[in-house]
């Protein structure tokens, strides 16, 4: 019996075995349709609440679309896209809107699950 889910790439079971395996894993030359990188940024997101991280994956995303092809549809130089999507800043929200859009993607909002809070 297979635990793979059907909904998910190639390229998100790679990176989550090996996350398991507690091995890096750079997917950058996985991340072949607009499809493995939806998924691999909504498993990024998933796993990783923080912007930071979040910022460091459409890093990832970039530098497998072309990093300087991307920076000129979003408007800054190579350097400026790479340092902001490094992990270390934060990109503004105007950015990473830009920068999703550049790789053909768009930001969705589904519902989540509330924490409950113990009274």
């Amino acid at each position: 019996m297979s635990d793979l889910d059907p909904n998910r790439s190639v390229a998100a079971e790679a990176l989550i075995r090996l996350r398991a395996m507690g091995r890096r894993f750079d997917p950058v030359e996985e991340l072949e349709t607009a499809d493995d990188v939806a998924v691999f940024l909504d498993e990024y997101l998933r796993d990783n609440a923080d912007p930071a991280a979040f910022a460091q994956a459409l890093g990832i995303v970039a530098r497998s679309n072309a990093m300087t092809e991307i920076a000129q549809r979003v408007g800054v130089s190579r350097e400026g896209l790479y340092t902001s999507l490094s992990g270390g800043l934060m990109p503004s929200f105007e950015t990473v809107l830009k920068v999703l859009t550049a790789v053909g993607l768009r930001l969705s909002v589904a519902r989540g699950v509330r924490e409950q809070h113990a009274a």
